[in-house]
């Protein structure tokens, strides 16, 4: 791999150095442009020797200097450490970088305690694709190797890991007894001669010395590598070693990173910059992770706290909840990379959907905003009591990915890395956004993010609603499904009809006659094959459910019923190999394959790779796509559209000739749909990933729970807190979902004042059985419209005052027992339990709920 920055490395190395070693104190400041300044400002570098002066000090924080402060917040550093604080002055809460008490912690050690006086770490590859890790305190700070920079409102630090010292891997596994004793042993004094015997023991089978690695730490690795030295052996007589005894080694070369992290106030936040630019490693050794701010405002043992994670709709772990024996809470933001990240076991895990995390304590709190880098983070979480006293949540992400590439020839099989070509093209910016007293919740914490999502147009504009405007009622109908067939033998491709256009009209008719109003329809597999469509780049309506005149006298139907109607598309999933091809148009994988997404065996829980994949489209072509699909569409003159996957995934393309990492991915994701926006089509689409939020009108499945890791204590409506009254939601269809119990849905439904959803179409269930959809199982409308009908009816009525508002609080007031709050005042409190409970003043029966606060 040829790394511009690596191409550089030793001349960086050199400045670096003479940076750090230093010249005249005296002399003058140099300068360096600023890397997150709106205009190229010139910033001060100080002079190598010079400290950093304080313009302000805090009696709680007697080693660290004040730098900078503005209305709201102080940033503090200890320049010795590197470690940071900052003073929220309205609460007068105080956040660290790093415990305050760490080296009392008992429960640390070694390098667990080490970690503990981190600000950054990062794990690495070495050439055989083995991960290790060094960290800014044992290997930056502890060696005196950080400078700092001075910022218009912080300071940049700038972090050296490692050294160019030598290390056991310069010396030789196996060495001949021949080379030992003529090559190093003869040229050495006696010192020497007792250095090597200590470090190498003969192996008389084989006629070599073989290194004893136990033995050679300390004083006693000093001592052979000086003898080696002494004995005149070069990397040149490693190589030569190595090859003889076929032992497989990484290269020589000096294992050093660098990494610079920028610290800025900006109003009641802090933003943290992790520079792409400042990211250096050598080409034999690329850094895999960087995460940052492990311990930021960490909870220790005797605090009471939560940590919130953006699992799903989202998640609390309560500090010091004692669930040691299972593991950290890590999750990818936007979910799995299918590029990079192909799971066969079916999961219930939900995705992140929003780039933030979270820490709640008494007096205060913090929420931790991903501003850029999102598509290459993970938070991370975990609790006290495994290798630490404390409880945090941090972000990290991915910088260079890996994957396996298997080699078998007839009598051996080997597994070598191969690792993506350039690094990820991407600073890594976390906003911290502090709050006190009264917004120390996750409720306050969700006022927090949409605050910050309204004012960078990360929302949608609010809705307005009339009073008495019903809530929707999200139906999902299957146009046609793609089957194989056979004539004289001859197997062939035919598109079957689920649910014609007039079958359609008869099923939207029905539902009108039983009250359901507001209804929103996604009219899914209605063009170029079916459910499982050709690229979107042309339009050809099937025959099998009316072709073009149906679907148009079909949409002239809903214009006049005031239904909404939302033709289906997949963009990012290619379920045909008819006008794409797979070589050229699908993304690659790290081993250079077309990027294949097999279907799941709902009975074995496992992908089915004796059914036909799927490709993933390469995100170079979404621009091109979407252009011509929208070409495409303008003669149907349709009042909406509806987003399969745009919303829902994001993967890269490790084409290394073209290669677009995830961040890339998302920039051309969220340009295609502000593309579909400008033409002033409402969209409504699955999942609701934090950048399609802006261009969208309504999602569908988004997520109504949390995964349920086992760290985990709470599940909450984070999602929902944000998004209420400015986009419409509902979770998966109920009569395809895990839900048993009618009545728990709308209960859900109620307290996350979300709509009712269902999957329909008009043939029978047995149409689909040992098909390519046999997940649609239960999907014949007619045993659900009934139910569907009394659902709408119900949850209509309980919840349509507070559809245009703003959900601003939401909270358990027992077990079972929830209240969600609407800035109009309404309120909706729903009891789980199969008892009555009396809360909030309000006696709740068994399974039901109580809305009050609106003339409703």
């Amino acid at each position: 791999m040829n790394y511009d920055v690596v191409k550089k490395m030793i001349v960086i190395l050199l400045v670096f150095g003479l940076f750090l070693s230093g010249c005249q104190s005296g002399s003058a400041p140099v300068t360096r442009m600023s890397a997150n300044a709106d205009e190229q400002a010139e910033v001060p570098v100080l002079p190598p020797g010079e400290k950093l002066v304080s313009s302000f000090r805090d009696d709680r924080l007697p080693d660290m200097l004040g730098l900078v402060q503005n209305d709201q917040l102080q940033l503090l550093i200890q320049e010795d450490t590197a470690e940071i604080a900052i003073v929220h002055k309205r609460s007068g809460q105080v956040w660290r970088s790093n415990p305050e008490e760490r080296n009392l912690d008992a429960l640390a050690a070694g390098i667990n305690k080490d970690l503990l006086s981190a600000q950054a770490k990062l794990t690495f590859y070495n050439s055989l694709g083995q991960s290790s890790s060094v960290n800014s305190y044992t290997d930056s700070v502890a060696h005196q190797q950080i400078s700092y920079e001075l910022l218009p409102n912080g300071v940049r630090v700038n972090y050296q890991f490692g050294s160019d010292e030598s290390s056991i891997d310069d010396l030789p596994v196996k060495i001949s007894k021949e080379r030992f004793e003529q090559k190093l042993l003869a040229s050495l004094d006696k010192a020497g001669q007792r250095a090597l015997k200590i470090g190498y023991a003969q192996d008389k089978g084989e006629d070599v010395y073989v290194r004893n690695d136990k033995a050679l730490q300390g004083l006693q690795l000093t001592r052979a590598l000086k003898a080696f030295e002494t004995a005149g052996y070069t990397s040149e007589d490693l190589e030569l070693d190595n090859a003889e005894h076929g032992i497989e080694q990484e290269k020589s070369g000096p294992r050093m990173f660098m990494v610079s992290i920028e610290y800025e106030l900006d109003g009641e936040s802090l933003v943290v910059r992790v520079p792409a630019a400042g990211i250096h490693f050598p080409e034999q050794y690329p850094i895999n992770s960087i995460s940052v701010l492990d311990y930021f405002g960490a909870g220790t043992a005797e605090q009471e706290g939560s940590l919130f994670v953006p699992d799903g709709s989202g998640a609390l772990i309560h500090f010091n909840n004692g669930k040691v024996q299972y593991p950290s809470y890590q999750q990818d933001i936007y979910g799995p990379d299918l590029t990079m990240k192909l799971r066969e076991v079916d999961s219930s895990e939900e995705r992140a959907r929003l780039p933030v995390f979270g820490l709640i304590r008494e007096g205060g709190a913090f929420l931790g905003i991903i501003e850029e880098g999102a598509a290459a983070a993970v938070v991370n979480a975990d609790i006290s009591g495994k290798l630490n006293s404390y409880n945090n949540v941090y972000p990290s992400f991915y910088v260079v990915n890996k994957s396996d590439v298997t080699l078998q020839a007839s009598d051996m099989v080997r597994t070598l890395p191969k690792f993506q070509k350039k690094p990820t093209a991407s600073d890594f910016v976390v906003r911290y956004a502090f709050a006190g007293a009264e917004k120390a919740s996750y409720s306050g914490l969700a006022s927090l993010y949409r605050d910050y999502l309204t004012q960078t147009n990360g929302l949608p504009a609010k809705q307005t609603t009339e009073a008495d405007k019903d809530i929707p009622f999200y139906l999902k109908l299957i146009g046609g499904m793609t089957t194989k067939k056979h004539m004289l033998g001859i197997p062939y491709d035919s598109t079957e009809g689920l649910t014609t256009f007039d079958e359609a009209r008869h099923i939207l008719s029905t539902l009108k006659g039983k009250q359901v109003s507001n209804i929103q329809v996604r009219y899914a597999g209605w063009f170029n094959g079916g459910l499982q469509h050709q690229v979107p780049d042309s339009i050809h309506v099937d025959g099998a459910i009316g072709g073009r005149k149906g679907m148009q006298a079909f949409s002239e139907y809903t214009r006049e019923e005031g239904i909404g109607f939302y033709p289906d598309v997949a963009v990012l999933n290619v379920h045909s190999k008819k006008g794409f091809s797979p070589s050229k148009e699908a993304s690659r994988t790290l081993t250079q394959e077309p990027a294949l997404l097999y279907p799941m065996d709902p009975a074995r829980l496992r992908r089915d790779r004796d059914r036909l994949p799927s490709y993933i489209l390469s995100p170079h072509l979404l621009d091109d796509v979407t252009q011509d699909m929208l070409k495409a569409l303008q003669p149907f003159e349709l009042g909406g559209l509806s987003l399969r996957d745009l919303a829902e995934q994001l993967n890269s393309d490790m084409n290394p000739k073209k290669l677009m990492d995830r961040t890339g991915a998302q920039t051309a994701a969220t340009e295609t749909l502000k593309q579909i926006a400008q033409q002033g089509i409402p969209v409504v689409a699955e999942g609701g990933n934090a950048y399609s939020l802006p261009y969208v009108t309504g999602l569908t499945d988004v997520p109504m729970s949390s995964s349920r890791f086992k760290l985990e204590d709470e599940e909450i409506p984070f999602f929902q807190l944000v998004t209420h009254g400015g986009i419409s939601y509902t979770g998966a269809a109920y009569n395809l979902s895990t839900y048993t119990d009618a009545r728990e849905y709308v209960l859900k439904l109620v307290e996350y004042g979300a709509s009712p959803y269902f999957t329909w179409f008009n043939a029978p269930n047995h149409v689909v059985k040992e098909t390519d959809y046999d997940y649609l199982y239960a999907a014949h409308y007619e045993q659900w419209m009934d139910l569907a009908a009394e659902m709408y009816e119900e949850v209509n009525l309980a919840i349509r005052a507070f559809a245009g508002s703003h959900m601003v609080s939401h909270e358990k007031l027992a077990e079972g027992v929830f209240q969600t709050t609407y800035e109009n005042g309404g309120f909706a409190i729903v009891n789980y339990n199969d008892f009555p409970v009396q809360a909030a003043g309000q006696t709740v029966e068994a399974k039901s709920y109580v809305t009050g606060g609106e003339q409703l």
